[in-house]
């Protein structure tokens, strides 16, 4: 029992301890306790309500509920009182208000998770503010209310469910209930992921590999999750795989020689030769990365679990009766699809392509390259030539539409007709000379000059130039034209030959001299032979011929065929001799004949001039 005085003090003390202003700002879980009047009329034996042993249980009560209200070690419960830009005011139910960094309450897109009024979780720091407001934190109480759980997910190997923070070195950050851990960029999924960012807010399951409750230390992997679904489906896939069956998958990625299908927990192999019964550049030109598309299985290695696929398998190949669909001869129409050096490739229909050569483009043969004439997408017609459905093959022609200049050629420029063109092009051979739009004719070198021996048509000739020839002869199936020039004048050969024979004796000029005799000109553009056998006087002695001396000449052979004509300087002598034995055995009447004497004096003079 306390006395009066005693009484009296500690209820002084006790109302100044409990009591707290109405209008404080500070939160309380006990109300103010007005004081008691003491008496002494109660039995000494009994507690009355008021009296000092309540008070001191009330302050002993009071002391323990505001220990453990600020105890490090508990999650306590406040009220969201205010925000700030840089913290968040918390009523806790103690004295003083706490604060903590708003950073610890803003969601992944920087938004505040709570406002004025909401309950929070928060854990005591040590140490107060500058303000004098407890130190408190928010992730630390998130932490330790997600213990529990991330425990029970690592004990039970259970997924749990994580959101991307933030990308740091080597991985990510990720929150598990308030908890942060770190997920390794090689654990993010089943293969390397070369952006981390995308995965920025996302969900994912994760599953719990590493676990430090005294570090704090989390680490967890979406790899493990996602490859215990892939082989739970792998399971399933396989039950009901097998050769021959159509299967739904989603196409995983491309390469240039095909794609590879998820066909559940394992992977097809769609070869770009089994996509389509056409021609493919890149299996991108069919399918994208994620399309959901049906798939026949070709072949299943179940010993190393490759499968192989096929797409085009699904339809009937269209080249079985590609023969009766496009006859020879038939006109048909397209689309070009690829155009290359020797020509363009026409798709028909969806897995049926047609080749038009670079030759059967046109008539003309002044095309360089297919690109002159078409372009891809181009819409065109066509004319059936050949169909080889073993090689898969379709021959088709885009001249045959139009008439051919050539089989016309006959009536409109016939043998011996004159013509006028331009020189196309020239070649170590001969001259092409157009004659009109695809008709190129050929003058050859040796056609050039009847005079003149020709190296090369540009000693003749220049590209451009319009020149007028003779049809010499026409080849319509070889697209063949052959054109002289020199026809268009007399033949100097056929002139010689007409008007000289063997045995005359002709004047000629040495142009050139070679080891086995000298070329003579006998007539303009007109040459004979003087073989070094040949080239000796009426005593046998050697003459001499050197270019640009002039001489008699006998003829002594003739080839009109070659054009060859042998001459001889001997038989020039041998002829002078003759007619002088002649003129000595017949000597000429005085009315017109030579004397012996006239003999005698012209074959001394011919010696002088020897």
């Amino acid at each position: 029992m306390f006395d009066d005085n005693t009484a009296h003090s500690l209820d002084s003390a006790t109302t100044e301890v409990v009591e707290r202003p109405a209008d404080s700002s500070e939160g309380s879980t006990l109300h103010s306790i007005p004081p008691q009047p003491t008496t002494t009329s109660q039995p000494q034996d009994e507690k009355q309500p008021g009296t000092s042993d309540d008070f001191a249980a009330a302050l002993e009560n009071f002391t323990t509920e505001s220990k453990e209200a600020v105890s490090e070690d508990h999650v306590l419960k406040g009220t969201v009182l205010k925000l700030t830009p840089t913290h968040v005011v918390v009523d806790i139910g103690a004295k003083s208000e706490g604060m903590l960094p708003i950073a610890e309450v803003l969601d992944h897109e920087g938004n505040p998770k709570f406002q004025p009024g909401d309950e929070i979780d928060v854990m005591r720091n040590k140490g107060e503010t500058e303000e004098g407001y407890v130190n408190l934190s928010h992730q630390k109480a998130q932490r330790l209310r997600a213990w529990d759980e991330i425990e029970k997910s690592y004990n039970e190997n259970k997924p749990i469910t994580a959101r991307v923070v933030e990308r740091i070195k080597g991985g990510l950050t990720v929150d598990i209930l308030g908890a942060q851990a770190f997920l390794p960029g090689s654990q993010a999924d089943l293969r390397p992921v070369r952006n981390l960012d995308v995965l920025k807010g996302q969900p994912l399951e994760v599953a719990v590999i590493k676990l430090n409750k005294k570090r704090g230390n989390i680490v967890v992997s979406r790899k493990q999750i996602l490859e215990q679904e892939q082989n739970e489906k792998k399971s399933k896939t396989l039950e009901h795989l097998e050769e021959g069956g159509v299967l739904t998958g989603v196409v995983k990625n491309l390469t240039e020689y095909g794609a590879f299908v998820d066909l559940g927990g394992i992977d097809g192999l769609l070869h770009i030769t089994d996509m389509s019964w056409g021609r493919l550049t890149h299996p991108r030109d069919l399918v994208n990365v994620g399309d959901q598309i049906q798939v026949k299985v070709l072949k299943f290695d179940k010993d190393k679990q490759r499968v192989s696929l096929g797409f085009k398998q699904l339809t009937p190949d269209p080249w079985l009766d590609a023969s009766h669909r496009y006859p020879v001869g038939a006109h048909v129409s397209g689309r070009v699809i690829s155009v290359t050096d020797y020509g363009a490739f026409v798709e028909l229909e969806q897995g049926i392509e047609g080749l038009v050569h670079v030759s059967e483009m046109t008539w003309s043969k002044r095309m360089k390259h297919p690109s002159k004439l078409v372009n891809v997408d181009d819409q065109v017609e066509c004319v059936v030539l050949n169909v080889n459905p073993q090689e898969r093959r379709i021959s088709l022609g885009m001249r045959q539409l139009a008439p051919n200049p050539w089989d016309a050629l006959h009536d409109k420029y016939p043998v011996g007709a004159n013509v006028e063109g331009r020189v196309r092009n020239l070649t170590d051979f001969g001259a092409f000379i157009e004659i009109e739009d695809g008709i190129d004719g050929l003058v050859h070198v040796s056609n050039l000059s009847w005079t003149k021996r020709v190296k090369h048509p540009s000693e003749v000739l220049k590209k451009g130039d319009r020149v007028k020839a003779v049809v010499l002869a026409i080849e319509p199936d070889k697209r063949r034209l052959s054109l002289g020039v020199k026809q268009l004048q007399p033949d100097v050969w056929e002139t010689f030959f007409e008007q000289h024979h063997v045995g005359d004796i002709l004047h000629g000029k040495v142009l050139r001299v070679a080891s086995f005799g000298a070329f003579v000109e006998l007539a303009d553009g007109v040459e004979g032979l003087c073989h070094n056998s040949e080239a000796v006087d009426g005593n046998g002695q050697p003459v001499h011929l050197e270019p640009g001396h002039e001489h008699d000449f006998k003829i002594i052979k003739m080839n009109q065929d070659e054009k060859k004509v042998g001459l001889s300087v001997r038989a020039v002598g041998e002829e002078a001799s003759r007619k002088e034995v002649e003129a000595y055995k017949h000597p000429a009447s005085s009315t017109g004949g030579s004397t012996i004497g006239e003999l005698v004096s012209w074959k001394r003079a011919g010696n002088e001039n020897s």
